[in-house]
């Protein structure tokens, strides 16, 4: 599924806003900024319909956006540009793209009123489908599965990571994105999509019933030797961080942990700072710099467990898993296995428009503990395994050396209470 950005919840519907109001705060640093971004009355009030949308996210753009010289151009040549030109909500959304791929910012982005509704569902945790994520087309040229639900329709197909979609409902998925190929795959409960699926050099045609599907960040369970696994597989859901939680209770009695972040592309800034928080006892975890200044987020004290830790990564372990990641491995509390992670460290913000469109827009970037700046670099593991079928077992490896050398583990710390959220970023890779 498409990621999203930082949400500013005081341009969000009231819907939207009552959804996310129970994980709340916003990006300190930035807060007081965006609760005044309103649109200035005297321009709002000349304009109506695509020109009022083109305008805000003009506005929004040359108020938040991180990078001051907006790609080495004058931001107001922008302004007036389309006055008068705009007579539908097409042309209107054509011209926003126009100007924000000026930016040469991939993440910067408009979303249509159907996409920030769709976003609004991976908060939730709920999306109807068939439970699958797409690994972004320009990364694949082809339409991948990244990640499969479990229990969802898919995973009962048969279906798989690393499986290629080549059609869908009998046309052919040549040069189709992985946002408009989403779109028709997923429909209304009960329906059904057919698929051509492409694994090695055999094509299956499969049909699935479409279903509501809950998307569960966080699963767990007990390995042998008394290991215990969560799989992380986005931050995107609000009750991530109490998912993980609940999974550190659940393992509190096992030697120690294996995290898999594989295939998680990331999700609230919010969220990765309180895990993190869980498993750490004192440091920095992350420090998002902007126009306004920077923001140092640190640990408050309350961890959950001193388990040894060994964190899963690959090639789509971005953005929020990078961050904790990088806070684990920086501070020296996790052993990171697997392979370079995909290297995103910028933070968007979604801002809603006139008329129910959205868009993302960069408004940070972030460093790790040391200060690395791990934008199109990644992290690095601690030990490389490239054969995605052995890095488990590599993990495993490298746990039970940790546990070795450790002190044990201790009951899980039920009076440790949650940091007050100090950050609200969505800062997924796509």
């Amino acid at each position: 599924m498409p990621g999203a950005g930082l949400l500013n919840y005081t341009e969000l519907p009231k819907h939207m806003q009552h959804t996310l109001k129970r994980a709340g705060l916003f990006l300190l640093a930035l807060s007081a900024i965006f609760c005044s971004l309103l649109p200035n009355p005297a321009r709002s009030a000349q304009l109506s319909g695509p020109e009022q949308t083109y305008y805000r996210a003009w506005q929004l753009v040359r108020d938040s956006y991180y990078e001051p010289t907006f790609n080495n151009q004058d931001w107001e040549k922008w302004h007036h540009k389309y006055d008068g030109k705009l007579d539908t909500n097409e042309q209107g959304y054509a011209a926003i793209r126009d100007m924000l791929a000026s930016l040469g910012d991939q993440y910067t982005r408009l979303l249509e009123p159907k996409a920030v509704n769709e976003e609004e569902d991976a908060i939730n945790s709920i999306v109807c489908g068939i439970g699958i994520s797409l690994r972004p087309y320009s990364e694949a040229k082809s339409l991948v599965i990244n990640d499969v639900i479990e229990g969802g329709p898919a995973a009962k197909a048969g279906l798989q990571y690393g499986d290629e979609i080549v059609a869908i409902d009998g046309k052919s998925t040549s040069s189709t994105n992985t946002d408009k190929a989403a779109e028709r795959i997923r429909g209304k409960a009960g329906t059904m999509v057919a698929l051509k699926i492409k694994r090695a050099t055999a094509v299956n045609a499969i049909t699935i019933q479409r279903q509501q599907v809950i998307i569960p960040a966080v699963t767990a369970k007990i390995m042998d030797g008394n290991i215990g696994y969560i799989k992380l597989s986005t931050f995107m859901s609000d009750d991530a961080s109490m998912e993980f939680r609940w999974a550190l209770q659940k393992l509190s009695g096992t030697n120690g942990l294996v995290l898999d972040m594989r295939n998680n592309p990331g999700g609230l800034l919010a969220n990765a700072v309180e895990i993190a928080d869980m498993l750490m006892n004192r440091g920095k975890i992350v420090t998002t710099v902007s126009r306004r200044g920077n923001q140092v987020d640190a640990c408050s004290g309350s961890l959950l467990t001193v388990q040894p830790i060994v964190i899963l990564v690959d090639h789509d372990s971005a953005s929020a898993s990078e961050i904790l990641a990088g806070a684990l491995k920086d501070n020296g509390r996790a052993v990171v296995v697997g392979t370079r992670t995909y290297g995103k460290g910028l933070v968007q913000e979604i801002n809603h428009l006139p008329g129910g469109a959205g868009m993302h827009i960069t408004v940070a970037r972030y460093f790790t503990p040391n200060g690395s700046d791990i934008n199109k670099i990644g992290i690095l593991p601690d030990i490389d395994v490239p054969d995605r079928d052995k890095q488990l077992a590599a993990a495993v490896n490298a746990l039970q050396t940790r546990i070795a050398s450790s002190h044990g583990s201790v009951p899980f710390n039920t009076n440790a209470t949650p940091p007050k959220r100090q950050s609200r970023a969505i800062s997924p890779r796509s």
